[in-house]
């Protein structure tokens, strides 16, 4: 198959989830807001469940409900009629996702569901099916033909189940005012922890700065950062920031065809450098340097004295 065939199969697949995504804005209605109250009113978790890819989509959904401040886990229906459903408690939210509406093992939870007293949220394609008809709300992720050639495999209506998903979860989350000190209780690792958790203090170098005066040579400015691999030479007097060099000041200079040996430092220097203080939190040095499009930052008090430096790669 040639390369414009292939992207032609890209085109149509994007083409055929933008139609379900905006069928679903139109066709969204006050199931989709009463689905959204049962959630917020519930005072138990949201029990997601589905098999196949409904499955697959329904982990991710739970996954999202719960980093975003609503507690959730993910329940399969096979494992809930042999024990599981032990884990349900009347006051939790069910979600259950099916297309067709007539999933036998998502059916097979209703009774149980029924007797336990649970609140349901249906996800599926067919509105006059089972499941959508015993739901307390029914949320319609109907679609005109999946994007497989075949329109067998679960494409657009995946796609679409787990837009509907997370639109379930940021009306949440909005609706309970979830913010960043909240988003950071629930994601303590990785890099949205350390941005969020932790400060400029926490991760700023202290020690082996670049540091330079304002009569050095730029052939100085040369030794010092790369001694320091941090990509700026920081000038200063007493400790207090005058400046910062960096490597694209030299590539400048080398451009010019300038003798490094005689140009000082207070020649080129930026007199005025992005600075941070060391109690900020991270995610805003992050924030501060892509904004900038700048690796580091010098970390200074506010007087202007030298504290570190903090770096992103």
């Amino acid at each position: 198959m040639k390369q414009n065939s292939y992207k032609k199969i890209l085109k149509d697949l994007c083409s055929s989830y933008k139609e379900a995504l905006d069928r679903f804005v139109q066709n969204s209605n006050i199931e989709f807001d009463k689905a959204v109250e049962l959630i917020l009113n519930s005072k138990g978790h949201v029990v997601v469940s589905g098999i196949g890819k409904s499955g697959h989509v329904g982990r991710k959904i739970s996954a999202t409900l719960a980093s975003t401040g609503t507690p959730s886990l993910f329940l399969h229906p096979a494992e809930a009629i042999h024990g599981d459903l032990g884990m349900i408690k009347s006051e939790d939210v069910i979600i259950l996702i099916s297309y067709s509406g007539e999933t036998e093992e998502v059916l097979k939870l209703l009774p149980s569901l029924k007797k336990i007293g649970n609140n349901i949220i249906s996800l599926t394609g067919k509105k006059d099916s089972s499941l959508a008809n015993f739901a307390t709300a029914s949320i319609d992720v109907s679609i005109d033909r999946e994007a497989c050639p075949l329109n067998l495999a679960p494409t657009t209506s995946a796609m679409l189940t787990m837009t509907a998903g997370d639109a379930l979860s940021v009306s949440v989350m909005n609706a309970r005012g979830f913010a960043e000190e909240d988003f950071a209780l629930t994601h303590p690792g990785g890099s949205l922890g350390k941005g969020l958790t932790q400060t400029v203090a926490d991760n700023m170098i202290s020690t082996k700065l670049p540091l330079m005066n304002t009569d050095q040579f730029i052939s100085d400015a040369i030794i010092v950062m790369t001694e320091s691999k941090l990509g700026l030479a920081i000038i200063h007097k007493n400790n207090y920031l005058q400046g910062i060099i960096t490597d694209g000041d030299l590539r400048r200079l080398l451009l010019e065809n300038q003798n490094l040996a005689s140009v000082k430092a207070e020649n080129i220097m930026t007199t005025n450098p992005l600075t941070i203080t060391k109690d900020k939190m991270m995610i805003d040095a992050k924030n501060k340097m892509l904004e900038a499009k700048v690796q580091a930052l010098v970390v200074t008090d506010e007087n202007n004295y030298i504290q570190g430096v903090i770096q992103i790669y």
